[in-house]
């Protein structure tokens, strides 16, 4: 099949310097209408009912659209790989520039759709933002092999994202980008980027028009526009959602109606907007109606500020590590730290935690570990009982956070409240899945990893929320990490470890160690990277417990001497004080080779975790 032409005359750019563009409406809304499911996959449709899509284009057009977009908002191979499709990204984009332009013949132009990817991108996610430009590059090339007029780039949260989006495009050709943000109730972004702070990205980063759709409807995206067109000298565009949507006889309906946008529409180009259009919940009516009441306008002229916004001026010291705790202070100093590790109860009866807690304080150990959910466990909350401890009882403690029961915005919430709390030494780790624990059915977040939380808490840490937006004071967290000497892929481990130091660890704190051996073959490794490592010692309680740790645990490898000795032991009826005494002799034998001793306190045995500390704290029994 032949790429249809290009449709001639004025550019897209061309067009806006004296007119306001008109855009379509929502494309997965009508063929919801139509009848698509919506767990379907709406790009595909571009193969096995281009006749249906089509239509709706032509409806759009009829209507009075002057730019419709494509539909492959999310045909990237990545939210393909969902539906099974991800080898026919190239196929599905040229099949939706192909019908957009057919339907459009001379009467329109023809945008080129490129959605968010579905994933998380570094600094937040594993996928690469090389990864990521490649990804949007692909399905560029597609749409421009098809005969786009120029390209959209809508609905991203992420200012990462869509600046990949962006590069990918202009490594391609000179074509126009339209590059849009999604907006939350607030102004800003799901991330919390104000748009005092994407509109100039966008702007820099090269975008021919600056925008904003989806998520709302036209009265916030009205607010925010207003806030927009003062800060750049590119045409600004709005394309919101026909409100909220509500739930109808189990269907999702949109309720603004024509009326309501149209009268939106006017505001939209008297505030400055040069580009409108609709998102979801908005029909051929709608676009009908917008059109005829911007028909005489012409887009107003509004005054660029050049100056930064008084929440931009803010200056931001971080805080120096030394002060950021009595933790930091000793590990800076290079003094041996000790910690011991309490599991929080599982009701909220927390009276036998803190006489434990007091007992340690009286003992000389630093601080309290505390984890967070350990082995995928309903328990109290470890941020709960990190704050009653660190009031009721005056020891610092060790927060666990894991990543596998909030998203990133709950992350983000829970850390400023911990700060304001006044806790500040944080182990950060990924989290066990709940199939390992007491709910095996209940499901988990996993919004990003370790590495992406790292790289969160240093932005705090910074002065910098998700968004980019900076606030004062910052919060001040030392930020620790898990390690695992006895990794079965070591180079996948240590790969991992250079990315958690360069994402802004300041310590570690190792799994479990049986097997000293294999310490210093780790600590020889990641020597280069100059972070203080806390070592993890486990006094075995029992020969079952041994094996456990041995076969169950993953990442930790009980030496086959040590092994021996518990089932010796375990036949004498003296197991657990071999445990203790094989705990006590690995620590005198790390002492020398790490920054800090971390001892659990298996069954809440906290006396136990003393006998293991005898000779490295000056009190202990």
């Amino acid at each position: 099949m032949s790429t249809p032409s290009r449709r001639s005359g004025p550019t897209p750019l061309e067009f806006l310097e004296d007119h306001v563009l008109v855009f379509d409406g929502g494309m997965a809304t009508m063929l919801y209408q139509k009848g698509v499911f919506l767990n379907s996959c709406f790009d595909e449709l571009n193969l096995s009912r281009p006749s249906m899509v089509q239509e709706v284009h032509r409806a759009y057009i009829q209507a009075g659209a002057e730019a419709v977009e494509t539909n492959t908002f999310g045909a990237n191979r990545y939210k393909l790989q969902g539906f099974g499709f991800q080898d026919k990204v190239s196929e599905i984009n040229r099949a939706g520039a192909r019908l957009a332009r057919e339907a459009a013949e001379s009467r329109a132009w023809v945008a080129g759709s490129i959605g968010p990817l579905g994933l998380r991108i570094e600094p937040w996610g594993p996928t690469s933002v090389e990864e990521a430009e490649a990804a949007f590059r692909e399905q560029a090339q597609a749409l421009l092999e098809g005969g786009v007029d120029f390209f959209v780039l809508e609905t991203f949260t992420d200012l990462n994202e869509i600046h990949q989006a962006i590069k990918a495009v202009r490594g391609l050709c000179p074509l126009p980008v339209i590059a849009q943000m999604t907006i939350e109730e607030d102004g800003n972004s799901l991330y919390g980027t104000a748009p005092e702070v994407f509109t100039r990205r966008l702007d820099e980063w090269g975008a021919d028009v600056v925008g904003i759709n989806c998520s709302v409807g036209p009265q916030v995206m009205l607010e925010c526009l207003e806030r927009m067109v003062k800060l750049t000298s590119r045409p600004v565009s709005a394309q919101p959602n026909a409100g909220r949507p509500r739930s109808v006889d189990g269907r999702n309906l949109y309720l603004c109606s024509p009326e309501y946008m149209a009268s939106y529409a006017r505001k939209f180009v008297q505030a400055g907007a040069k580009v409108v259009g609709g998102c979801c919940g908005t029909t051929p009516e709608h676009v009908k109606a917008m059109k005829s009441a911007i028909r005489a306008l012409r887009p107003a002229h509004v005054a660029v500020e050049i100056s930064l916004p008084a929440e931009q001026r803010v200056e931001v010291h971080p805080v120096d590590r030394a002060r950021k705790s009595l933790l930091a202070a000793g590990l800076v100093k290079g003094r041996l730290v000790t910690s011991v590790e309490i599991t929080p109860p599982k009701g909220f009866d927390t009276s036998r935690v803190m006489a434990g807690a007091k007992m340690l304080k009286g003992a000389g150990v630093d601080a309290i570990n505390i984890p967070d959910g350990p082995r995928a466990s309903a328990r109290m909350s470890a941020q709960a009982l990190a704050v009653i401890l660190e009031q009721q009882v005056g020891i610092e403690t060790v927060l666990h956070y894991c990543c596998r029961d909030r998203n990133l915005l709950g992350m983000q919430s829970d850390l400023l409240g911990a700060a304001a709390l006044g806790l500040k030494n944080l182990l950060i780790i990924t989290g066990d899945p709940p199939k390992m624990g007491d709910y095996p059915d209940a499901t988990a977040v996993f919004d990003v990893d370790s590495i992406g939380l790292t790289n969160m808490v240093t932005r705090l840490n910074h002065g910098l929320d998700l968004g980019g937006s900076p606030f004062a004071p910052p919060t001040a967290f030392l930020v620790g990490v898990g390690a695992n000497p006895g990794a079965l892929e070591m180079d996948h481990e240590l790969r991992r470890f250079q990315y958690k130091v360069e994402a802004g660890a300041e310590f570690a704190i190792t799994q479990p160690v049986f097997d000293v051996k294999q310490l210093r073959s780790f600590l020889k490794r990641v020597e280069e990277f100059r972070i203080p490592i806390v070592a993890g010692i486990w006094p075995l309680t029992s020969l079952r417990n041994a094996e456990f740790m041995n076969n169950e645990v993953p990442g930790v490898h009980v030496a086959d001497e040590i092994m021996e000795r518990m089932r010796r032991a375990d036949s004498q009826g003296k197991a657990r004080e071999e445990g203790v005494t094989i705990a006590r002799e690995t620590v005198q034998e790390v002492r020398d080779l790490v920054q800090g001793i971390q001892v659990s306190a298996p069954f809440g045995r906290f006396q136990t975790a003393l006998e293991v500390l005898e000779g490295v704290i000056p009190r202990a029994v």
